[in-house]
């Protein structure tokens, strides 16, 4: 199972390469996963229609019960059937359908056929959290294929609603089943069936959440409005996804659910008032309609809410009745779909008004059509007959609500034969006044697909019973039936087909008086769902700016005393109300004196940035602030903390100051004495209730501490340094998380002040070389002194010539020279010993950083390309693929990270040992390395640049420097 769902993935990902070598003919190939998926499924016909099961597991988080669980069982082998079978027929149908100079056709092409791997993953799940998985999976790629002509804006429009439709949906649906799982103890879906929670107001909860999920992902009123407007996509995606597969992911989840939870008292109301109104409204919508993609949508809109209603009443012969009529539905709808395409295809147009004697023209399509609609309609001897028959006899001999549902369902029929008469008549039928539509000849291959599914369901209609093993075996699930009902084509005059017989004549006569039907129903017509839907988000974006221009002022200090004040607030009421601190031992002042000193000179400093207007002031007493807090983990014995914080508060400070150069000397802000007054009070109360929490934190200790336990469990491993083992061993997954986004953050903030290209590249050293420095100035703009020669110079730094005379310091120069290798070689150091002494990857990083940010300070920008002549995108991108990597490496014992050690022997070195972790780490060198690279090439060079063109417009003819305008 998981190999088929691999394959359509993988060959998705093929896609481009397929359609640029073989164009269209390319679908033909894509088609094989489906079809291989349809052909293992027949395989497995006997096992599931025996009530049985094929399964296939992988512990994916064991601690929780999560687990990538597959099942084919009779209902996922149904649905597996037409998610695989219709698939690969639209995918042939796509070869006829597109051409080869199709815009984005490749694009298309590896999203419909990830889709159709997302839904057979889907149907084929037997866990919560995959399933869910997959549910969103196939969210996103239908919204990829919604908005594939995207440079209409109807398209991205559409795309977008049905995006947010569904994905609010599913996050309520996700919520339900943690909700369900956690009460179950298992979020294996097929023990939750069988072993269902206690009914409680939770699970009632849980419920209403998951049913937000099915219903909106299967367009149930009020969520219906996202279906029709996905009509903008290809009409392939409509066969597809808006007939067989996606819409009906959600009433294959109800019927998933149906055996556990239909005696739920929240289940059956909401599915059977919310699809029997889904079931009338779009029906009667359908009725008014000219486009003929519309039609189908809004009927697709009221069979799924038949189809909803059906699978969630919760008895064995209505779940018989709703497999039936989803199996029917996928034959009859699809086709039309497919068909609509090609007259689409054939006469230019899906207007109906404009449509007239296609049916003479294209008897093969017309007859095709035809024979879809029949079974759509429910005429016999088609499936769509037996299917609806079934339907009628279960909810007849049902409860009381089920009678009430029978009349909306009788209701619906009528719907149902009016708008497939129009559908037929305004496709095919030769109209008074209209000249015949012109149409263009149809291949065989573009029609043989929907004709074989349209043939289908006449050939089911008769053998029906073949089916009624596998879908009994389903309905099975349920309490047993008194008069358990079996699948036929005749079952003899009865109620059932007087009520048939009265939905004909019903649908019949709405067809006949169309155009008062028309005008009636577009007179009393509601507010589409479209405009309520777009008057909220026009709503919704109005508040929103409201919202943003009370709050975001522009004043930092603004922000900030609101986050302090929240924070003040929440932890004030807290404490006031638990008390925490009473019974709590009195605090320690200090271990030693030495604390109680750094402390009072750490706070000084801190207080001193109350009163300081001065921008590099402020700075400076804030690194200090660092440093003491680095002094205070020294005295405390943590020398792992004490190096990385001063690591990162030297490369802060030096951003700090690379970033100053730029802004004003003062804070240009003007506060006033008041707002002063304000200020220090609400700055000392924060810092006074974060030492308050973070002491009754400390003394509300009740556990033994886990330091002894994590000593031994290190030293059990042959380390010493329980800090950098805890990083990248113990807590792995914690540190991959952050390093991660260390990565993003940092990317995210240089793209905002790259604004054309990310940096200068490295000037190759002999060009350096055979480049003066007033050749150099000439191109960057920078000042020299006057001079008819400049002679090419020595030079300590590979491009330190190219810096004005003013802004060198021979002795910075050397000392950077001098210095560089032996950092880098410390930071090799540290990295390695990271084991049993201080150290690691972050600290390395930050280390090997300042070693090249100490060559920028002393030549410049294009002295940092010569020390760094890779991208910082190359260091981060490595570091994470290391990481990554290793930690992927120990699925070969079962276990992400787990990790491995090497002894070996070495001439001269002797032995040694070469373990995962210190892989591990050296991707986090990478990254962190990559990180501040990225960030003083931003932060620097960039604004290097602008200090040069400043420069080169100050010194220019005509500029303030040669006495022109300033202005």
């Amino acid at each position: 199972m998981i190999a088929l769902i691999l394959f359509h993935f993988a060959l998705a990902a093929c896609a481009g390469p397929l359609v640029h070598r073989f164009g269209r003919r390319a679908f033909v190939v894509l088609a094989l996963p489906p079809a291989a998926a349809a052909g293992w499924a027949l395989t497995q016909w006997n096992t599931t229609a025996s009530g049985d099961a094929v399964t296939w597991s992988w512990q994916w988080i064991p601690d929780y019960q999560v687990g990538l669980d597959l099942r084919l069982d009779a209902l996922s082998e149904l649905m597996v059937l037409l998610a695989t079978g219709v698939g690969a027929l639209v995918l042939v149908y796509c070869a006829s359908y597109f051409r080869d100079d199709t815009p984005q056709l490749a694009r298309f092409a590896g999203n419909l056929l990830a889709f159709a791997g997302a839904m057979l993953a889907l149907v084929l799940a037997d866990d919560l959290i995959t399933l869910y998985v997959f549910w969103e999976l196939t969210t996103v790629f239908s919204y990829l294929l919604i908005g594939h002509g995207s440079e209409h804006r109807h398209s991205r429009r559409s795309a977008l609603q049905a995006l947010t439709v569904t994905t609010l949906g599913g996050l309520a649906m996700l919520v339900g089943f943690l909700i369900v799982g956690h009460a179950a103890g298992t979020y294996q879906i097929s023990a939750i069936v069988a072993d269902p929670p206690e009914t409680t107001l939770a699970i009632s909860v849980a419920l209403v959440l998951i049913l937000s999920g099915a219903l909106s992902k299967s367009a149930i009123w009020p969520f219906s409005m996202w279906l029709p407007n996905a009509m903008a996509a290809p009409t392939p995606v409509s066969a597809y996804l808006h007939a067989a597969a996606m819409v009906k992911a959600g009433v294959y989840l109800v019927a998933r659910l149906s055996p556990a939870f239909a005696d739920v008292p929240v289940w059956k109301p909401v599915i059977l008032v919310l699809g029997g109104a889904t079931m009338l409204l779009g029906g009667w919508r359908a009725l008014r309609l000219n486009d003929l993609k519309l039609v189908l949508a809004y009927g697709t809109v009221s069979q799924l809410g038949f189809l909803t209603l059906l699978a969630g009443t919760g008895n064995r012969n209505a779940a018989l009745a709703a497999v039936a009529m989803i199996l029917g539905h996928a034959l009859f709808k699809a086709p039309l779909f497919l068909v609509t395409g090609i007259v689409d295809h054939a006469t230019g147009t899906r207007d109906l008004r404009r449509l007239s004697g296609v049916g003479r023209s294209l008897p093969y399509v017309a007859g095709v059509a035809v024979l879809a609609a029949a079974s759509m309609a429910a005429l016999p001897p088609l499936l769509g007959f037996a299917a609806k028959e079934a339907a009628f006899e279960a909810l007849l001999h049902g409860s009381t609500a089920d009678r009430w549902a029978l009349a909306v369902v009788v209701v619906g029929s009528a719907l149902t034969t009016a708008y497939t008469l129009r559908f037929v008549w305004g496709a095919f039928a030769r109209k008074p006044g209209v000249p015949d539509t012109p149409v263009h000849r149809v291949g065989w291959a573009f029609l043989a697909p929907p004709a074989l599914l349209a043939v289908l369901g006449l050939v089911l209609g008769p053998a029906v019973g073949l089916t009624d093993r596998l879908l009994s075996a389903y309905a099975d699930t349920y309490p047993a039936a008194e008069d358990p009902y079996h699948l036929a084509l005749w079952h003899g005059f009865g109620l059932a087909l007087l009520l048939s017989a009265v939905a004909w004549a019903a649908g019949t006569g709405l067809f006949l008086a169309r155009n008062t039907v028309t005008k009636l129903s577009r007179r009393v017509a509601w507010p589409t769902a479209d405009s309520v839907f777009g008057h909220l988000l026009l709503g919704q974006e109005r508040l929103a700016l409201q919202v943003t221009g009370f709050i975001q002022r522009g004043s930092l200090s603004v922000y900030l005393a609101t986050t302090l004040l929240v924070m003040v607030g929440g932890q004030l009421a807290v404490l006031i109300t638990d008390t925490p601190w009473r019974g709590a031992p009195a605090p320690r002042l200090w271990d030693n004196w030495l604390q109680g000193g750094v402390a009072v000179l750490t706070c000084i400093a801190a207080l001193m940035c109350l009163t300081v207007r001065r921008r590099m002031k402020a700075v400076v007493l804030s690194g200090l602030i660092g440093y003491g807090t680095a002094l205070l983990f020294v005295v405390q014995g943590a020398p792992d903390l004490a190096l990385t914080q001063f690591c990162v508060e030297t490369v802060a400070m030096i951003v700090f100051v690379l970033v100053l150069r730029r802004m004003p000397v003062h804070f240009e802000e003007t506060v006033s004495p008041w707002r002063r007054a304000v200020r220090i009070p609400v700055a000392l109360v924060a810092a006074a209730t974060v030492g308050v929490a973070v002491w009754v934190a400390a003394a509300a200790r009740t556990a033994d501490p886990a330091g002894a336990a994590m000593v031994k469990e290190v030293a059990d491993h042959g380390y010493k340094d329980v800090v950098a083992t805890i990083l990248v061993d113990l807590r792995a997954w914690d540190t991959m998380g952050e390093s991660a986004v260390l990565a993003a953050a940092a990317i995210g903030v240089t793209s905002l002040i790259y604004l054309h290209r990310r940096s200068d590249g490295p000037m190759p050293p002999e060009e350096l070389k055979g480049r003066t420095a007033w050749s150099l100035a000439a191109q960057h703009t920078i000042r020299l002194p006057q001079g008819d020669d400049v002679a090419p110079e020595r030079s300590w730094l590979a491009a330190g010539s190219t810096l004005a005379p003013e802004h060198r310091s021979i002795v910075f120069e050397v000392v950077a020279r001098l210095l560089f290798h032996p950092i880098l070689i410390l930071s090799v150091y540290l990295l390695f010993c990271a084991e049993n002494m201080p150290g690691g990857g972050f600290v390395a990083g930050l280390v090997a950083g300042v070693a090249l940010i100490t060559r920028y300070l002393a030549g410049g920008r294009f002295e940092l390309a010569q020390a760094a002549p890779l991208q910082p995108g190359l260091f981060t991108g490595l570091g994470l693929f290391i990481s990554t990597g290793v930690g992927l490496l120990g699925l070969i014992d079962g276990t992400v990270l787990h990790a491995f050690t090497y002894h070996g022997h070495l001439p001269i070195f002797g032995e040694f040992h070469m373990s995962t972790p210190i892989l591990f780490d050296f991707g986090v060198y990478l990254l962190v390395l990559g990180v501040v690279l990225d960030i003083v090439r931003a932060l620097g060079a960039k604004i290097d640049r602008q200090i040069e063109r400043a420069a080169g417009a100050l010194n220019a003819p005509g500029g303030p420097a040669a006495g022109g305008d300033p202005r």
